[in-house]
């Protein structure tokens, strides 16, 4: 039998799009000889519906599509994963659920039984799990069906299981299917990417065939959806856990399996893994495969959101500095440059070189660039506001404190929001990870924006992933990769006067945020308590501002936004209790 793993990038609600990208690719499927073709989870209504599966509606759309696609397979056999109304009497109203069609019949449907409730997932919200694994018959061949998170449980894969249950085993065992054991594990995800995961989800995928004797096919979802970016990458392993079929990452695709000879397609290059962006220097074999991961990952989700949002252009705050222009070099991949504005916008406090290093980027990148000078704006808004603000001890001036660094920043926030309004362009904000985590933007201001790009980017991994942009040939200037960090808001100011040096601050909050260490764990690895202490009272103090701040793209472990749920007003101080 030869069976098509087939990646999809749907759009969530739109069931008449998703429902001919299914036909139009089991057409493929079939031109290419295959008797089965599998898409990933939820490949009808797009993978996460969250709420709108409250909403009778979306429900009445889904089964009108599931019905008419089901109508639609006639040559050749589908595995798709679908919504299924739960008929109990007790129950949430919905299963996740993948189906064996055929010859306008569904033939035979699993239900996801492990629902992921942790970090981004919600299943539990919505879902009733299922009882009972399920195998399907086809071709001579029982199929262990899983949907995601059925498959990483498996006993012999984890030291603590978050589940009682453990539906490959039980397909493996086929102690709850009259049937007996199955053939082949078919497992479909909608499994989001993430910097340090899939050299997890190989030693699992691997472990789950040499442990069970079991071949496994595995196709996940590929695309953008709002702050998730899934990479595809799906793959056959055969019993042994070797990889004989494999598709690209971060794009549709489809790869063919061949299970009598056990021979597939291995698509795209071979792809080093890495587990944390600390690992490998910026220049390093290792740095660069995670900086090209990473960056192609970027840019598929800025080129998801805008094209499922309506927008075809980009406009990008362009300081002279490396977060800027990371941004406006992904900005300029996903959109092309042609539909990139980037603009800067001097105040007193930037330096001639600045405005250089943004235009020299601009026309290396082959963008549109414009200088709108804030000077002017800055100083009749200091004067207007001049009669209400206290005066200096020593003159009658007005006091200078932080208040005018963030004006300068919102004055540059409301000019970028007027041209996106203008020209009908997302505004991507520039700030990374280490700078959201402690606070160090300005509400209203840099903030400002449709999309934040790097905002799950530490500084560290920012200036890898500007190496990797200059591979070939200087596109950021040497000089903007070169000089410090600094947010040019006041005479002489750079980062590290405020901040400790990112080489000690993106540790700490890697392991604060991403590995749940505690204060004292984070002292034991060889910083300065009084620093720990200083950073994690900068990320609780800056809770209300990362709770407004616009929607960013997930490539860690732990992400500020959906995932990461801590309330804005609370008073645990977790650096005094140490």
């Amino acid at each position: 039998m030869k069976i098509a793993l087939v990646q999809i990038n749907p759009v969530i609600g739109d069931f008449a799009y998703n429902s001919a990208k299914i036909i139009s690719w089991a057409d493929r499927a079939r031109e290419k000889g295959c008797d089965l073709a599998v898409f990933p989870e939820l490949a009808l209504s797009g993978y996460p519906p969250q709420d709108l599966l409250e909403r009778p509606a979306f429900i009445v759309e889904h089964d009108r599509a599931l019905q008419a696609l089901i109508s639609k397979v006639s040559t050749i056999a589908l595995i798709c994963g679908h919504l299924e109304k739960h008929t109990g009497a007790t129950g949430k109203p919905l299963h996740n659920s993948a189906s064996l069609i055929e010859n306008g019949k569904l033939l035979c449907t699993a239900r996801k039984r492990l629902l992921p409730t942790y970090d981004v997932f919600d299943e539990a919200r919505y879902f009733e799990p299922g009882r009972l694994s399920q195998a399907c018959q086809y071709k001579g061949m029982r199929l262990g069906m899983t949907v995601c998170e059925d498959i990483w449980n498996d006993k012999g894969s984890f030291p603590h299981q978050l589940y009682a249950a453990n539906p490959v085993g039980d397909l493996v065992s086929g102690l709850q299917d009259q049937g007996g054991k199955v053939d082949l594990l078919v497992n479909i995800s909608a499994s989001p990417f993430q910097i340090d995961k899939e050299a997890v989800k190989l030693d699992i995928f691997s472990r789950v065939c040499t442990n069970n004797n079991l071949p496994l096919i595995y196709v996940n979802q590929v695309g953008g959806q709002d702050s998730l970016l899934f990479d595809g990458w799906s793959m056959a392993m055969d019993r042994s856990g070797r990889i004989i079929a494999r598709a690209e990452r971060f794009k549709e695709d489809m790869v063919v399996v061949d299970t009598e000879t056990w021979q597939g397609e291995v698509h795209g290059q071979q792809i080093l893994e890495v587990h944390d962006a600390e690992s490998g220097p910026a220049g390093s074999e290792r740095g660069l495969h995670e900086a090209e991961t990473v960056f192609t990952a970027l840019v598929m989700g800025v080129k998801d959101y805008a094209a499922k949002c309506g927008f075809s252009k980009g406009v990008v705050g362009l300081s002279g500095g490396i977060d800027s222009a990371v941004t406006c070099a992904i900005a300029c991949e996903a959109f092309g440059p042609e539909n990139v504005l980037g603009v800067a916008m001097p105040s007193p406090y930037t330096s001639a070189a600045s405005i250089e290093d943004a235009k020299q980027l601009a026309e290396n990148l082959d963008c549109r660039f414009e200088v709108i000078a804030i000077s002017s704006v800055f100083s009749a808004l200091k004067e207007s506001l001049a009669h209400i603000f206290p005066v200096s001890e020593n003159s009658a001036a007005p006091q200078v404190d932080i208040t005018e660094q963030n004006m300068q920043a919102r004055i540059r926030g409301n000019l970028l929001m007027a041209l996106s309004n203008k020209y009908g362009s997302l505004l991507l904000s520039t700030g990374n990870k280490s700078e959201m985590a402690v606070g160090y933007c300005t509400l209203y201001g840099d903030m400002s924006g449709g999309l934040a790009v790097i905002s799950d980017v530490p500084k560290l991994l920012v200036y890898k992933l500007a190496h990797y942009i200059n591979r070939e040939r200087e596109i950021i200037p040497a000089r903007i990769i070169a000089k410090p960090p600094s947010a040019e808001l006041a005479p002489n100011q750079l980062d590290q006067d405020d901040l400790p040096p990112y080489a000690i601050l993106d540790p700490i909050l890697k392991a604060y945020l991403e590995e749940n260490k505690s204060v004292a764990e984070i002292g034991a690895m060889g910083f300065e308590h009084h620093i720990v202490n200083d950073v994690i009272k900068r990320i609780r103090l800056n809770e209300y501002k990362r709770k407004q701040a616009p929607l960013g793209l997930k490539v860690t472990s732990k992400a500020f936004g959906y995932g990461r749920r801590y309330p804005a007003a609370q008073n645990f101080r977790e650096e005094d209790a140490s």
